[in-house]
């Protein structure tokens, strides 16, 4: 359970503190007031991405920190300290496998978003990565997103709600995983069984490519040592005249070169010491300037002696830079790659002569080893396939229970399931299963089952929605239910019954609802009312606690937009006594 959130200059709001309680919790305000902003804040926390751009103007970092009370420990909770690979099953098995304790069954999560796009998180004090905050959240808060119901226009989403409520969400998983694992293999397989003579092509096209590169004893950079080299030899003439005429002016002949003038300072700087000490320091460096004249110039002259030009030298040069060019032209990725690409070429190369070369019992392996595969891709889909098809009747009565609660009397829900198409030679699997699954319904007595996707309204597709996360949160542990307007599309009698229900939902379970109704606010344990205000020249968005008449007021406005009427408080005050809340 939620029990308080600390947020610090995120979007909108500059620091605020909430605390949440047991039961049925609602947040209003106006259109715009910043309550998704609050969602979001909560989203950032249980590991929802975010940049920074979601930090307040003008601010570095923002922060949100959180404390949830952790379920009490059941026998079904497992030490999985010896067992790492076990998956948790709850929260507190979660922190056991990751070393991490709770505080009297507390935990604090913690996440900061930097100015420089950089994030934190931290679980109890143990900083984690983002990824791992994600997973450990899930155990603890499930948030239905605004507009989330759309997702059941996708009938591939459906699966996704059974295998939650099959509990095999984790089975079908590894099923995922091996069913890749075969369609690798097939496809290794297939590259296998290509045209032998296309195969001996390829493998003669190997050798000799190989060959080709091996024996030019290629070395490594020995492309760009060639370039410098082929660079100076070229320029000879030009590098030369320059050599000499840096030598001329270092050594002239008329004694007025840089190594005579540098001699000269040398001794006068001597001198002019010997009369004042505190030119010492100056004749030091003096004296190391000539030093290093000297040293310039010798060097100078020891290149110019050096330097002969030998154009079979250069012809050579320019010869080994064309191979090392046409043989990058062919198995590079262009003139200008560097050479390890060509070793790399050659490895690659090898490996897949190897292969080639010992083809046949690569093909009697691989044979082996999809036949295997296919039978565990076939059993495990067979036993998932079992799973889905006994839990599917049991989920579409309990939908349908909910949703005769929700307004919708008489309507039919169904879980479709449908095998993929298929024979004795080859079962058609997909990444999922053997199953297409679909959810139908009939929402007029009389009317046949339908898909789901094509004939709901919004309001409908919000309840069934809602229908499902309830039958969904009977099957887990997630304490934790939260609804960002799970109004869509809704009103009157129907915002009526979805309050009552959700009110029935917090029996056992934590609520937050985001809604503008009044009629689904009035049933709340709890409300609170989001405002956005301008304050010298800057807008924030502030949470705060309502309830007496500050309660009354807000149910007022959200029920006609006025919360000072006298006809429109009177009515919100009734509303409050007739359902039981404050």
């Amino acid at each position: 359970m939620l029990e308080d959130l600390r947020i610090k200059d995120f979007a909108l709001i500059d620091s605020s503190d909430i605390d949440f309680s047991r039961g049925f919790t609602v947040l209003s305000g106006e259109t715009g007031a910043g309550k998704s902003i609050l969602i979001g804040a909560l989203s950032f926390l249980l590991g929802g991405r975010a940049g920074a751009e979601s930090i307040r103007a003008g601010q570095n970092e923002a922060s949100v920190v959180g404390t949830f009370l952790l379920p009490p420990a059941s026998p079904s909770d497992r030490d999985l300290s010896d067992d790492l690979e076990e998956e948790p099953l709850s929260a507190r098995e979660w922190l056991s496998q990751h070393g991490i304790e709770d505080e009297d069954g507390r935990i604090i999560l913690r996440r900061v978003i930097r100015a420089n796009g950089k994030s934190g998180a931290w679980i109890g004090g143990v900083a984690i990565p983002r990824a791992d905050l994600a997973a450990f959240s899930q155990f603890l808060v499930d948030i239905h997103g605004q507009h989330e119901h759309q997702s059941l226009m996708r009938v591939c989403e459906h699966r996704k709600f059974l295998d939650g409520y099959c509990g095999i969400t984790e089975e079908v998983s590894q099923f995922t995983k091996a069913y890749a694992r075969l369609v690798e293999k097939r496809a290794e397989l297939l590259s296998l069984e290509t045209d032998e003579n296309e195969r001996k092509r390829r493998q003669e096209y190997l050798s000799y490519s190989i060959e080709e590169i091996e024996n030019a004893n290629l070395k490594a950079q020995e492309d760009e040592t060639l370039s410098t080299e082929e660079s100076r030899l070229s320029s000879f003439e030009k590098l030369y005249s320059e050599i000499h005429s840096l030598n001329a002016l270092f050594s002239s002949e008329d004694g007025g070169g840089i190594e005579t003038l540098a001699k000269q300072a040398r001794a006068a700087s001597e001198r002019a010491a010997a009369f004042d000490k505190n030119l010492e320091a100056l004749d030091s460096r003096v004296q190391n300037l000539f030093y290093e004249i000297s040293d310039i110039s010798a060097e100078f002259k020891s290149y110019e002696n050096s330097l002969v030009f030998d154009p079979a030298h250069l012809e050579e040069v320019q010869s080994r830079l064309d191979l090392i060019f046409k043989l990058k032209k062919k198995y590079a990725s262009g003139i200008d790659s560097p050479i390890s690409e060509l070793f790399e070429y050659v490895e690659k190369s090898r490996a897949e002569l190897e292969r080639l070369e010992s083809s046949d019992q690569s093909r009697e392996n691989l044979s082996k080893e999809i036949s295997s595969l296919e039978k565990e891709v076939y059993d495990r889909a067979k036993k998932i396939s079992q799973k889905r098809s006994a839990a599917a009747q049991s989920m579409s009565v309990q939908v349908e229970q909910v949703l005769q609660c929700l307004g919708m009397a008489g309507t039919k829900f169904s879980v479709g399931i449908r095998q993929k198409s298929g024979d004795a030679l080859e079962q058609k699997c997909g990444p999922y299963g053997m199953d297409d699954i679909e959810f139908l319904i009939s929402a007029n007595p009389g009317s046949p089952l339908a898909s789901l996707s094509k004939i709901a309204s919004g309001g409908e597709l919000s309840r069934v929605m809602l229908a499902l996360k309830t039958v969904l949160a009977q099957s887990d542990k997630v304490q934790t239910l939260i609804f960002d307007e799970i109004d869509t599309g809704i009103g009157g009698e129907v915002a009526v019954a979805v309050g009552e229900h959700l009110k029935s939902l917090s029996r056992d379970r934590q609520i937050l609802c985001i809604t503008h109704l009044a009629s689904i606010a009035v049933y709340a344990d709890n409300q609170i009312r989001i405002r956005k205000s301008a304050e010298n020249g800057s807008t924030k968005t502030a949470a705060q606690k309502v309830c007496g008449q500050e309660r009354v007021a807000e149910i007022a406005r959200m029920l006609s937009g006025d919360s000072q009427s006298g006809e429109s408080l009177e009515h919100a005050a009734a509303m409050l006594k007739k359902f039981g809340a404050d």
